[in-house]
């Protein structure tokens, strides 16, 4: 169906205006491991660190940045830890993807006023660099969204971190921003949290498609994506939708137990160089058929970039009212067939890349296929 837009009167008041994402953080087995992984294959700077070293005794906290990108990777010291327990349900995955507010105490008001469970009263933490003010509510299955008052804060992250001197294994791969995160949700309950992301947090909705739009001869999914007031955040919500056969979203709420943060794209300013770099550095990606680019040119017109290049990356392209955008999906990047990586470049689309679903999820059934899990 149609790409929808849409404004409520709640999404133009804004009661909670956002900032922008504020940093991703993950829960992951081993922390030292995956930050190892994350800077020599993302190229994501290690700029702080808090555990037993700065007076944290329960868990380790690694934090990786690049540009507007930061990753936060936490893993719990012991085994009765709660940490441990949402490592053990669903693997390494994302549990907190927080934005920047301008008072953190208002934010908690509205969100939960309207509806949101609260996860974390607004607290103050302080240290020799200022103050931050946090809060948290909860999302969908065990994700949370924390709301960061940074008021001009001076340190490295957040207090109780310290600052880690320049990282020597970092070198950039051109990775800039966070472009959207994909949420993947239960049967049914799409429309449950488009409406919590318009009634609870003041998002409308900004592209929306359907079953017909995203099909293959065996599998089908719904999605809906979500934007805030001034555009800066956005997310789309995903279905299963019945198919002759498991679509991508049941194989991911089987392995994570549940419903959660399904990808992560990265915006880039020059994605073939940038997807240079990240294969030549050990990310694997989906690949479609050579055939897909012999009709490129006649489905999306004249682009900037050869087309041969592309080909040879497995680099897709599509193109709306407003420009084209390129785009590449990873394959996971955990043993659990969970979370992966999608690298977007945009020149004028806002789109999603409906022109690529088909090609796209038959890859992605290839790879299901290949694990057993189709």
């Amino acid at each position: 169906m149609p790409q929808v837009a849409e404004q409520t009167s709640t999404a133009r008041q804004d009661f909670l205006p956002l900032q922008g994402v504020d940093y991703i953080e993950f829960y992951v087995g081993n922390a030292r491991q995956a930050a190892h992984y994350y800077r020599t294959t993302f190229g994501l700077a290690l700029t702080a660190y808090s555990g037993p070293e700065t007076g944290v005794r329960d868990r380790a906290s690694y934090v990786l940045q690049r540009d507007k990108i930061r990753f936060v990777l936490t893993t719990p010291l012991r085994p009765d830890h709660p940490i441990a327990a949402h490592v053990h349900q669903h693997g390494d995955g994302v549990r907190d993807v927080a934005m920047e507010v301008d008072n953190c105490d208002v934010a908690w008001r509205e969100t939960t006023a309207r509806g949101a469970r609260g996860v974390r009263p607004p607290e103050e933490l302080r240290d020799d660099s200022g103050s931050v003010r946090l809060c948290s509510i909860a999302a969908y299955g065990d994700t949370i969204h924390t709301f960061v008052e940074r008021r001009g804060y001076a340190g490295a992250f957040l207090p109780g971190y310290r600052r880690v001197a320049e990282d020597g294994l970092a070198f950039p791969t051109g990775v800039r921003y966070i472009d959207h995160i994909v949420g993947n949700v239960g049967w049914g309950e799409m429309n449950k949290y488009v409406g919590f992301y318009r009634d609870v947090m003041g998002f409308s909705l900004y592209q929306h498609f359907d079953d017909k739009d995203i099909s293959t001869e065996y599998s089908a999914l719904m999605s809906k994506v979500m934007a805030n007031g001034n555009g800066r955040i956005k997310f789309p919500i995903n279905e299963p939708a019945q198919g002759r056969k498991k679509s991508q979203i049941e194989e991911y709420l089987e392995f994570y137990n549940g419903p959660g943060v399904q990808h992560i794209a990265l915006g880039t300013s020059d994605i073939i160089e940038t997807v240079t770099e990240l294969v030549g550095r050990g990310l694997e990606f989906l690949r479609v058929p050579t055939s897909y680019y012999d009709a490129l040119e006649g489905r999306v017109g004249k682009i900037d970039e050869p087309i041969a290049e592309l080909a040879k990356l497995g680099i897709l392209v599509d193109r709306d009212d407003e420009g084209y955008m390129l785009q590449i999906f990873s394959k996971p990047v955990e043993d659990r067939p969970t979370l992966f990586y999608e690298v977007i470049q945009r020149k004028g689309s806002r789109s999603f890349g409906k022109g690529n679903f088909k090609a796209l999820f038959e890859a992605i059934e290839r790879e299901q296929a290949a694990r057993g899990n189709l």
